[in-house]
C-alpha cells in the first residue's frame, strides 16, 4: 500500500494579491516531488486550498492509497476535519473539490503543524510568487 506524507502551503503577497502554492511530497522519509506554482491573485486561504488540491491530484497520479497531509493553516485543517464549517463563498467550491479528491484515498489524515515544521512547502510557495514578480519586472 503506497503511503505519502504531504506538506502543503499557500502564500499571498497582499491578501488578496499575487499568490503561490508549495507542495512537498515524501515517501519513506525521502522527497518524491516538490511543486511550486504561481496561481495568480488570490487570498491566503484560497492559496492554501489550491496547494491542497494540487497535492491531492499529484498523490492520485502517484497512485497513493494512504496520505498524511500536513498544513500550517489551522483554518484548512479544522474545516477538513469538520471542526469548522466553511462559510466563505470563495472557499466552498475549493473545499468541495478537495473533499471529492480525498474520497480517492483509502486512508487520510489532515494535521495542523507549526510554520517551522512546514518550511519546505512555505519556501516553494514564496519562490513561485518571487519568480513571477521577477518576470514581470523583466518584461517592463
Amino acid at each position: 500500500m503506497k503511503k505519502l506524507e504531504i506538506y502543503i502551503d499557500g502564500a499571498s503577497k497582499g491578501n488578496p494579491g499575487p499568490s503561490g502554492i508549495g507542495v512537498v511530497i515524501c515517501s519513506g522519509g525521502g522527497i518524491v516531488r516538490n511543486m511550486s506554482n504561481y496561481i495568480g491573485n488570490a487570498t491566503n486561504n484560497v492559496a492554501e486550498y489550491m496547494a491542497l488540491i494540487y497535492a491531492l491530484q499529484e498523490a492520485l497520479i502517484l497512485k497513493a492509497e494512504c496520505i498524511k497531509v500536513k498544513t500550517d493553516s489551522q483554518l484548512l485543517a479544522r474545516q477538513l476535519n469538520k471542526i469548522y464549517k466553511v462559510k466563505n463563498a470563495n472557499i466552498v467550491g475549493l473545499y468541495n473539490q478537495a473533499v471529492h479528491l480525498l474520497s480517492g484515498f483509502k486512508d487520510v489524515s489532515i494535521d495542523n503543524i507549526s510554520r517551522e515544521e512546514n518550511q519546505g512547502a512555505d519556501k516553494l510557495a514564496t519562490q513561485a510568487i518571487k519568480k513571477e514578480l521577477r518576470k514581470r519586472v523583466l518584461l517592463k
